[in-house]
């Protein structure tokens, strides 16, 4: 590792690995220092969903952060996949949210109804006519809200490309590579202190999720992160089950490639326990057998965790610390950090090269703003 870089960036998930991948795109010297593997936290562990529309439902900064994002996936895969030689799985055969009560079927056509005055796309399908397109759903279901425009990536996969991506425009990532303090004089960072010994830089992002917080509290910034399990499973099929993302309150399931199936995902507030627990496993299989009922002669393959970062208003921080300066956190994403990627990685890329920008709901100043109102 050199000892001066334009920019250091804590982290090698998803976001840290976009953000490398921006910056390096732009002649920026950057590292990469990662306590453990790359994606080897919760963007190893996420499904991929690319749920714009699917995951968010009010019409705030939040929804159309992602739509941007998510519209920049197709131009942006082809550009990770020719540079890194890492096929990202991007799939866009949409996205069915299912009702099972008729309140959720009320709820949805509301939903629609507000989205496609969006400008976005969104139809309802009566359970006749998405067994027309799914027929292995279980005919119990009213109806599902069908969602063309949203995807999935393979999350793992598409960390990685960022990762390789970047390498090949010059930035260097440090696996097993602990950063266990920042270097700040007069309010102002200068670089971090690692296990390979100090290293400067013009900028620090800080971007390892739900650990985020334990670096802030060293400069005096209580960020309001806690941390999300998350518990999933996949299974294998002799023949594809479905072709699109089936999603339902506490459940989804998505299809990857040779008949391989993600479900999840269990929401445990405020653990960093990484076990898999018979009782969240359990509970995912009930479910995943009422919205399709073949999957219970599939074979199980494995199960994990994934610990999420979730903020106490619900939007990510992407932004510069308040009170530091050149100091850059990009944290809080909760269950949108794959969807996000593209987006955040743009926006703080824009923000290191000191472009004048708002960042609005995400910037860092509303903690303290919140104290003191």
């Amino acid at each position: 590792m050199k000892k001066t870089y334009d920019a250091i960036i804590i982290g090698g998930g998803i976001n840290g690995s976009s953000i490398a991948y921006q910056l390096s795109k732009r002649g920026r010297s950057v590292a990469v220092a990662e306590k453990g593997r790359l994606a080897g936290k919760a963007s190893g562990a996420a499904a991929g969903i690319l749920g714009a529309q699917t995951e968010l439902t009010d019409d705030g900064p939040l929804f159309q952060f992602a739509r941007k994002s998510r519209a920049m996936f197709p131009a942006l895969a082809r550009e990770l996949e020719e540079l890194s030689g890492v096929h990202v799985g991007l799939q866009n055969k949409g996205m069915y949210r299912v009702a099972a009560t008729e309140k959720d079927a009320f709820d949805l056509k509301a939903l629609i109804e507000f989205q496609t005055k969006s400008g976005e796309k969104a139809e309802w399908l009566a359970i006749e006519e998405l067994m027309e397109w799914e027929p292995n759903v279980s005919n119990s279901l009213l109806g599902a809200m069908f969602i063309p425009e949203d995807g999935q990536v393979d999350a793992r996969e598409l960390t990685i490309a960022f990762a390789k991506a970047a390498m090949v425009n010059g930035a260097e990532f440090y696996e097993f590579t602990s950063v266990n303090d920042l270097i700040i004089e007069n309010e102002k960072v200068l670089g971090v202190k690692t296990d390979l010994g100090p290293v400067y830089a013009e900028s620090v992002v800080v971007a390892t999720g739900a650990w985020s917080p334990f670096l802030t509290e060293k400069t005096g910034l209580s960020l309001p992160i806690s941390p999300v399990k998350g518990e999933c499973f996949s299974v294998l099929t002799d023949k594809p089950l479905i072709k699109g993302t089936i999603f339902s309150h506490g459940c989804y399931i998505v299809p990857k490639k040779s008949g391989r199936l993600i479900v999840g995902a269990t929401v445990k507030p405020n653990s960093f326990d990484e076990r898999v627990t018979v009782d969240g496993i359990s509970t995912l299989m009930e479910k995943a057998k009422l919205l399709v009922p073949g999957i219970a002669d599939s074979e199980m393959e494995r199960a994990w965790t994934g610990i999420r970062p979730l903020s106490e208003d619900g939007l990510p921080f992407l932004g510069e610390h308040p009170s530091c300066r050149n100091l850059f956190i990009a944290a809080g994403h909760f269950r949108n950090g794959i969807l996000l990627s593209p987006a955040t990685g743009e926006l703080m890329a824009d923000l290191l090269d000191g472009k004048t920008l708002d960042s609005g709901p995400f910037r860092l100043s509303r903690i303290t703003e919140s104290v003191r109102a």
